[in-house]
């Protein structure tokens, strides 16, 4: 069995209609109804183009979308792959916290005991150091003692807290300072000014300049000093006070229970 194909029934439909108009009249009437029926498969045809026109177009369409998914599913792999493997990273660095929380919760467990021994050396060393600035040294430990019965500050804190005591007591042995405070002379308190070169030397002088003492680190015990000192020792004080720039002076230090004079610059 043969089908005849739109474009063919147009050609079979053509030939008809120009086979009948060339006929004669007797045939031509013979020949309406042959023509009725190939104007007919003529528009049949025409119509079935267009149909097969509609379903090409929807086919490219079809496909062009086709490719257009699958170019979005391969992104899309890509895509989960790479989220794959962020998931992955994750969990690993999930596990790496858990472990290092784990190791925090041990670490707070030891560092506790060994800032309150911290503390202790500290206190221990305080007392059996060159006696300057005692009220406000004591009143720092107090301080670190009464922060680390607090439940509301960090370990951390604490810590940073405990070795920030431990830097400002390294720097007063690198460093000159003056101050004044309440000395007792004589049984006497009066104002001096004391005088700290590091802790190499830690020297008073009254106001009036009539009394200079000087700390014996070896025998624990303040010691009179010759007035003779008293210039360079007001030089110092006011070097120390930042007015007057650093120069080289010669200052007395213990050494094998004597006092001498030494060369100290700022």
């Amino acid at each position: 069995m043969k089908f005849i194909t739109s474009a063919g029934a147009l050609v079979l439909s053509s030939a008809l209609l120009a086979q009948a108009h060339s006929a004669p009249l007797q045939e031509q009437d013979k020949l309406e109804p042959v023509v009725e029926q190939a104007s007919s498969i003529n528009q049949s045809a025409r119509q079935s183009q267009l149909t097969i026109d509609q379903i090409s177009d929807n086919m490219q369409e079809r496909l062009q979308q086709y490719k257009r998914i699958m170019k979005e599913i391969d992104g899309l792999k890509v895509y989960t792959a790479q989220l794959e493997q962020q998931i992955n990273n994750q969990q690993q660095e999930k596990q790496d916290i858990n472990d290092s929380i784990d190791k925090v919760s041990y670490v707070e467990r030891q560092i506790t005991p060994l800032m309150l021994r911290m503390i202790d050396s500290l206190e221990s060393f305080v007392e059996l150091d060159v006696p300057f600035l005692e009220a406000e040294r004591n009143e720092r430990l107090a301080q670190l003692n009464d922060l680390m019965e607090r439940a509301n500050v960090d370990v951390s804190e604490k810590f940073r807290r405990v070795m920030e005591a431990y830097q400002i007591e390294a720097d007063y042995g690198r460093n000159i300072e003056a101050y004044t405070a309440e000395h007792e002379i004589n049984g006497q308190q009066q104002d001096v000014t004391f005088l700290r070169i590091g802790r190499v030397a830690l020297i008073y002088k009254t106001r009036d300049g009539q009394h200079l003492g000087i700390w014996s680190q070896q025998e624990r015990k303040w010691q009179e000093l010759d007035s003779k000192h008293l210039p360079a020792v007001e030089e110092a004080i006011r070097i120390a006070r930042k007015q007057l720039a650093p120069d080289m002076l010669m200052m007395p230090v213990f050494a094998n229970k004597a006092v001498i004079n030494t060369a100290a610059g700022q």
